[in-house]
């Protein structure tokens, strides 16, 4: 399939009209019929149905659209990155790595320490810890950040492991509830409390904490992410064990109270044992940095 054709299907949905879409590419309301009609042919599916005042994409051309604009948009970087090259601008883009707590705590806060440094082009990917150790393999990312939370992290030649330190993780509450606002607490003030996780790794540092202590959680609901087990937390319909690097990110309508003895996990850097970025040595000192002081800024918050 070329892609003038699926920038053609684009713009018709993007307009909703088969003759506003020929005057922008300045081709026919004829031409750009016959590039439709071939494209469904050759998905052997109808992507547009006309209607009163133009066209509007069917389901099926709903789904086809959403992966013709991401084709559409890669196919134009990697026009520009080509072009870079051939003018002798070529930067190569740092791909950064990281899982869902540290991706919205230490690492956009590590990366400004690397811009203020010196330009650079990045990219962020969230991901669990095991899915971004197989792309630094892969070579789709040149630094995760990532944990050795169950089920942990492989020894791996083909990986640099750098250790930035321990997070001790929290629980976080609704705002009013009973133990906010109280110093660390024991997990068996907590053991009648109705628990949310949304990945096995925590699921599993709750369990272990909560068995040393003789008591165990009620794991009743599962979110499909942070943010929707955050939701859960904020309308009270449970708590949650969180990083504490997490803390400083967090909603305004939940709060956190610190475990005594509380499970910490590892937070480390991964990087590619060969071929590393030019960057990459600068941001694993900025991520460093970052953590230490979001560690800090946890530590007097617990005080």
């Amino acid at each position: 399939m070329e892609l003038t054709v699926w920038r053609t299907f684009v713009t018709v949905c993007r307009l909703g009209s088969l003759s506003a879409a020929a005057a922008e590419i300045h081709h026919t309301q004829s031409a750009v019929s016959r590039q439709i009609a071939g494209l469904e042919q050759q998905l052997g599916v109808a992507l547009v149905e006309r209607h009163a005042r133009g066209v509007r994409p069917t389901p099926a051309g709903e789904v086809f659209h959403r992966h013709a604009l991401a084709v559409l948009n890669e196919a134009d970087r990697a026009v520009r990155a080509a072009r870079d090259v051939r003018d002798g601008a070529f930067d190569r883009p740092l791909a950064v790595g990281a899982t869902p707590s540290l991706a919205a705590g230490i690492v956009p806060e590590a990366i400004r320490g690397l811009l203020e440094a010196g330009s650079v082009r990045w990219s962020l990917l969230p991901g669990l810890s095991a899915q971004l150790h197989s792309r630094v393999i892969a070579g789709d990312l040149d630094v995760a950040v990532v944990t050795d939370a169950p089920p942990g992290l492989p020894q791996d030649p083909r990986v640099e492991r750098r250790f930035l330190g321990l997070d001790d993780m929290v629980v976080v509450l609704p705002v009013g509830h009973p133990q906010a606002g109280r110093g660390s607490v024991h997990m068996q003030a907590l053991a009648d409390q109705i628990w949310v996780e949304d990945n096995d790794g925590s699921a599993a540092l709750l369990r272990q904490h909560a068995a040393r202590a003789g008591v165990s959680a009620r794991i009743d609901l599962t979110a499909a992410d942070l943010l929707g087990k955050l939701a859960l937390v904020a309308t009270g319909h449970a708590i949650a064990l969180i990083p504490g690097v997490l803390t400083c990110a967090l909603r305004a309508d939940v709060t956190t109270v610190a475990l005594v003895d509380p499970p910490t996990r590892g937070i480390y850097t991964l990087t590619p044992h060969d071929d590393p970025h030019p960057s990459a040595a600068l941001l694993l000192d900025q991520l460093a940095t970052a953590f230490a002081s979001v560690a800090c800024g946890v530590l007097r918050q617990a005080l």
